[in-house]
C-alpha cells in the first residue's frame, strides 16, 4: 500500500493498495496503520466505521462538521462513485481547493479527508457501497450540508441526480455555510 498526496487539498491523501489477484478474484489490504502513520495521521484516532449503500445517480453531500470538524478515510467497497472533496479550512494553503476522484470496489483506493473539508459523492453503478472510517463520534448538532449544485462549487456531477435526502435538498449555499461556521 502506498500513500499519495492530493495536491489540491493540503493534508489529503489517496491510499492505493496492492491487490493480490488470481483466478478466485482478489485479496486487498484496505487499511495499514504503518502507512497511515508514515504520513502523519494517527491510525488510533479513528473511532467509528460506517457504510452507506446508494443506488445509481444518488448524490450524498456536500457534508462536513462544524466545531473541531471530522477527518474521514473513505473507500468505495463495492461498485463505483464519483467522489468530491472541497477544502473549507480558512487557514489552509489550499483553501477552496477542490478535487474529484473515481473510487471503485475494483481498486479499493481510499481517500483521507482532513477535518474542515466538505465531502460528497454520486453513485455511478446500480449499487455502490461506501465505507467510512471516522475520527469523532457523530454529533448531529455539528452537521453542515452545502448545496451540491452551488454555482460557487461548480461541481460537474457525471450523472443526472436521481435522488438526494431532504437535508441535502435544504442545504445551505457555500457562502451561507462559510458565514455560519465562523
Amino acid at each position: 500500500m502506498k500513500a499519495i498526496p492530493v495536491p489540491a487539498i493540503a493534508g489529503a491523501y489517496l491510499f492505493e493498495p496492492t491487490p493480490h489477484v488470481d483466478e478466485r478474484g482478489f485479496f486487498s489490504r484496505t487499511f495499514d496503520a504503518d502507512v497511515v502513520r508514515s504520513v502523519g495521521i494517527d491510525p488510533d484516532g479513528f473511532l467509528q466505521d460506517s457504510v452507506s449503500r446508494s443506488r445509481k445517480g444518488v448524490l450524498r453531500g456536500m457534508h462536513l462538521r462544524s466545531g473541531l470538524g471530522e477527518a474521514k478515510l473513505v473507500r468505495c467497497s463495492w461498485g463505483a462513485v464519483f467522489d468530491v472533496v472541497v477544502d473549507l479550512r480558512p487557514d489552509s494553503p489550499t483553501y477552496l481547493g477542490k478535487e474529484t476522484f473515481e473510487l471503485t470496489g475494483d481498486t479499493q483506493v481510499s481517500v483521507y479527508i482532513p477535518a474542515g473539508c466538505a465531502h460528497g459523492f454520486q453513485a455511478l453503478t446500480e449499487y455502490a457501497d461506501v465505507s467510512y472510517r471516522i475520527d469523532r463520534a457523530h454529533d448531529p448538532a455539528e452537521d453542515v450540508a452545502i448545496a451540491y449544485d452551488d454555482p460557487e462549487l461548480a461541481i460537474s456531477w457525471p450523472l443526472p441526480v436521481a435522488f438526494v435526502s431532504a437535508r441535502d435538498r435544504q442545504a445551505l449555499s457555500l457562502s451561507e455555510a462559510l458565514q455560519n461556521m465562523r
